[in-house]
């Protein structure tokens, strides 16, 4: 069962089964508010995926972000992003009016330091005007939404009551007290941030609404929608603050371990995440709940879980609190199969997708391989020259989900143009044509992924657009300057779809017609082994 009680009907992918989808965050759409949300601009690109015959949306985490804006560092695995809120449904709502949302952003890229206020004010003024009564018939849902969802959602509306209290700070740079969750001092904070607090839950409530909302439309039109689920939670989340036992704190609930990954493709150092590692002796003797409990919530949104760092399951890389780089770390051994077993026993399957990507162990195969979870292809990596390369289409099975690049890749066009000679002839040789130029690798590389033995492929909307280095949603290892780029609406051509169309109907990636048949016939489920 999915988390709205449904049964579910999701990954692995029957040998037979073909599609195709795009990787969009929903912060990149078009949008006259600074950032994309969940408004007109979310059901024009649904539209735009029905018509072009793609079967899936894949999106990027939908936490609250913090420190860097990253998607990947929220504030809660539980709650929203409240930026994503749209203020077209608001004003259909009758919570704000259109004067209220006179704005002039760059349509080009998310300029965070103005969209946060702004967006901010918004709901204020929402808020204020369902407290006066407007929409009275909403307070019913509002209070059967706190009621629901009062497991993580008190501490988080809490969480960031305190923290907007003390001007954003770390919260272990609160008072012992709070941090240490001591309960005089929680009572008091309740009492004296009431209405701050129930704002925080408000927001909750009309993002969650306005995303059940869309949801139905997208599975009207034959689209699924792919979440994605960071395998660490942020330090200076509410996850952490209210579930120190969860992880390996020290009695400050500093972290004693910090999560990251040792040198590879992306960075000779490693990368230093900072994630608190997990607890998962303790973990384990709950039976997992809150980390059944984090995918439950996920899957109240989205049709299928894309599990970032799957490998992270089979063993993470612990760092040494202080330590100056990544490189210090070992190998930690995860919560393997026990976990699987415990998710698929609660939920009826498993609708992930691992993504196996980096330094690939034969216990991390054998875990995905185990519960016949579907794998990850990039096919930037695929050029080594080495015929055995794992992203050569050639060495895919059918129970894969083949990438053009990802959200932590150059897009093509500029991968190509850094890409070294020879790798740049391996590819053409591959293709068995003859050398192409930089605007050719992108369609390339899309065709070379929709007419591979994959069961899904998925590409950036970057590479459907043949975009640059201008359009890159994230680098690895830097610390400033992502998640910023948006889609301008110009861009979107009725050509550029329709080419998409083509290719898919070409390749016999049925898209959107098959995502309809699933939708009535479930697919088969990974069992539990032991």
């Amino acid at each position: 069962m999915n988390g709205n009680g449904e049964p579910m009907n999701v990954p692995p992918f029957p040998s037979e089964y073909r599609a195709s989808g795009l990787l969009l965050h929903v912060t990149s759409l078009p949008s006259p508010f600074g950032i994309g949300d969940l408004g007109s601009s979310a059901y024009s690109w649904v539209d735009r995926l029905h018509d072009a015959r793609q079967g899936w949306w894949q999106s990027l985490p939908f936490g609250p972000t913090g420190y860097g804006n990253s998607p990947y560092q929220p504030m809660s695995s539980f709650a929203g992003n409240a930026l994503l809120i749209s203020p077209e449904s608001l004003i259909e709502d009758g919570l704000l009016a259109e004067k209220d949302c006179e704005s002039n952003f760059s349509s080009d890229f998310v300029d965070y330091d103005a969209v946060i206020p702004f967006k901010a004010r918004l709901l204020q003024i929402a808020w204020k005007h369902f407290k006066s009564g407007n929409r009275t018939e909403m307070r019913a849902e509002f209070d059967e939404f706190q009621n629901k969802h009062e497991h993580w959602l008190n501490d988080y509306a809490l969480f960031r009551a305190l923290k907007a209290k003390y001007d954003g700070a770390y919260y272990l740079d609160w008072p012992e007290e709070v941090v240490q969750r001591r309960p005089e001092a929680l009572a008091n904070a309740r009492r004296e941030l009431g209405d701050e607090i129930e704002q925080a839950c408000f927001a909750q409530f009309l993002l969650f609404r306005q995303g059940d909302q869309l949801k139905k439309y997208a599975h009207s039109k034959g689209v699924k929608l792919i979440g994605d689920l960071p395998f660490f939670v942020s330090p200076d989340s509410s996850d952490v603050w209210a579930n120190p036992e969860l992880f390996l704190l020290d009695e400050h609930h500093r972290p004693r371990f910090v999560a990251g990954v040792p040198p590879d493709y992306f960075s000779a150092q490693g990368q230093l995440w900072g994630n608190p590692v997990y607890n998962w002796d303790a973990l384990r003797a709950s039976g997992y709940r809150w980390s059944i409990d984090r995918v439950r919530a996920l899957l109240a949104h989205v049709d299928a879980i894309r599990l970032d760092h799957f490998r992270g399951f089979a063993a993470a890389w612990h760092v040494p609190a202080g330590a100056p780089t990544a490189q210090t770390g070992q190998w930690v051994q995860g919560p393997g199969a026990d976990f699987f077993q415990a998710v698929s026993g609660e939920l009826g399957g498993l609708p992930f997708i691992a993504e196996d990507l980096g330094i690939i162990t034969p216990d991390v195969r054998s875990l995905r391989d185990q519960f016949q979870l579907p794998g990850t292809r990039v096919l930037q990596f695929a050029f080594d020259g080495h015929s055995d390369n794992p992203y050569l289409p050639h060495n895919f099975v059918s129970n894969t989900v083949v990438y053009t690049g990802t959200h932590d890749n150059a897009p093509t066009r500029e991968w190509y143009e850094e890409l070294p000679d020879y790798q740049r002839q391996n590819l053409w040789n591959y293709l068995n044509r003859a050398p192409g130029a930089g605007p050719d690798a992108a369609p390339a590389l899309m065709d070379l992924a929709w007419s591979s033995k994959a069961a899904l492929a998925v590409a950036p909307l970057q590479d459907v657009l043949n975009l640059g280095a201008e359009s890159r949603m994230n680098v690895p290892g830097r610390p400033g300057g992502n998640w910023s780029w948006r889609c301008r609406e110009d861009l979107l051509s009725h050509s550029t779809f329709e080419w998409l169309r083509k290719s898919t109907e070409t390749s016999k990636r049925s898209g959107v017609s098959a995502v309809t048949q699933v939708g009535n016939e479930s697919m088969p489920l990974a069992a539990s082994r032991s």
